[in-house]
Formats: C-alpha cells, sequence, structure tokens
C-alpha cells in the first residue's frame, strides 16, 4: 500500500484531457485481451441469457439489493470527503431501504427524493488531491489507476460479503453479482462490440473522463487548453 501512494505523492489530480502514463500498456494490453476474452466467452454470454430469462422485476431486485449492501462503503467516503448532507442522506437511504425495502430488495428512498450516490475510496482519494498515477488494467476488474487500485483494499475491508462470507458462498455472492452487472451493461457494451479501432485506447479514454466527473460530482472545472505564455508580454 506505502508503494502505491508513494506513486501518487507530489500529483496533482489529472485531467481526462492531460497525457495519459501508461508506462505499462504492454502489459496492459494482454490483461485487456485476456479480461475480453473471458467476457465474450463466459460473462457476456450468462449476462444475456440471465437478462433474457429471469423477469425484469427479479434482476431489479438483485441490483437493487447490491447496491443497498454497499450503502455503507458509500456513507463512509461521503465522510472521507467532508459531505455531511450527503453522508446524512445517504444513511437514511440505507436505513429505510434495508428496514422498508425487505434488505434492499426494493427501492423506496429514491421515490422519497433519498437519490442513490456514487462514492468511493478512488475518488476520496482524488477528492483528496491524490493524482491517478499510471494507468492500469486489472485481471476480471478492468480499467483502473493506482489511485484507484490504491482503494480497493479499504473497501475490501468494509464490503459485507467479504466479511461474512467464504468459500463457495463468496463465490457465488460475487458471481451473481457480476454477471447482474454486466446484464446493466450490455447496451453500453454494443460500441465496442461493433468493432473499434482500438477497443483498448476507447475504453482508456472513456474510464479516465468517467472518474474525472465522478471525483467532481458530474461538475469539473472547464479544460485550459491556452498556454498564458503566448500571451504575456
Amino acid at each position: 500500500m506505502a508503494g502505491l501512494f508513494a506513486l501518487l505523492q507530489g500529483c496533482a489530480v489529472t485531467s481526462p484531457y492531460d497525457e495519459v502514463s501508461d508506462p505499462l500498456e504492454g502489459m496492459n494490453r494482454a490483461v485487456f485481451r485476456f479480461n475480453d476474452t473471458l467476457d465474450r466467452k463466459v460473462l457476456k454470454p450468462v449476462a444475456e441469457r440471465y437478462q433474457e430469462y429471469v423477469p425484469s422485476p427479479v434482476r431489479t431486485g438483485v441490483s437493487n439489493f447490491f447496491s443497498n449492501i454497499h450503502e455503507p462503503i458509500v456513507i463512509v467516503n461521503d465522510l472521507l470527503q467532508w459531505k455531511p448532507r450527503q453522508a446524512a442522506s445517504d444513511t437514511m437511504r440505507f436505513g429505510f431501504n434495508t428496514v422498508f425495502g425487505v434488505a434492499g430488495l426494493m427501492d423506496v428512498a429514491t421515490p422519497w427524493g433519498l437519490e442513490e450516490h456514487h462514492e468511493d475510496f478512488g475518488q476520496t482519494f482524488g477528492v483528496w488531491g491524490f493524482g491517478e498515477g499510471w494507468y492500469l488494467v486489472l485481471p476480471f476488474l478492468g480499467p483502473s489507476s493506482v489511485r484507484d487500485a490504491a482503494g480497493l483494499p479499504p473497501a475490501w475491508y468494509l464490503e459485507p460479503v467479504s466479511q461474512t462470507t467464504d468459500g463457495r458462498a463468496r463465490l457465488a455472492w460475487y458471481s451473481l453479482f457480476a454477471v447482474s452487472e454486466r446484464a446493466e451493461l450490455l447496451a453500453a457494451t454494443r460500441v465496442l462490440d461493433a468493432g473499434s479501432v482500438d477497443a483498448y485506447l476507447q475504453v482508456r479514454t472513456a474510464y479516465r473522463q468517467k472518474r474525472w466527473y465522478e471525483i467532481y460530482d458530474g461538475d469539473p472545472p472547464e479544460p485550459d487548453f491556452f498556454d498564458d505564455e503566448l500571451f504575456e508580454d
């Protein structure tokens, strides 16, 4: 962990318009191909069958349940980013959905005005001013960065499934989660499935833009494409 933070020390928060740091591109591309093959041969076909044969209300319930059990991680990061009002809202959301939504299977909080938020430790490190570091592609997990990878251990520590299950039960939970998440992304990945000039670069760019917007809660600063020195007297 100390080594991960060492790579981030002294780095400013980079925007998706800055030049990407990808010194491990050769290895990243190899992992990208592995993940893509696994997705095409296993995960995507299973997700398509899941979407085809599992009724929509059941799929929604599964998605709601997983969102709810990850809510405590969101609340912790709300507090770490000093968003007390959002933390209070998310705490009420978690309580209402757990109690009145049958352990989170139903989202009763959103209609009551408690919208869902997405916060994680990678975003928190970005808010704290850590740069993204090197771009990474992680086996099974996909695109990431040194900053986001540094956020995985604390998330794992707080993740309820990892702390309360083991063996086959844990494998079953994570398998269902992966299939549910992949089913929700079927429409979004049709562009890549149609064939990109370079899918690796396309995913890398999209990931960096997504994380940039998430760090600034959808309202990032405008990029400065001008060099002020050119306009000095």
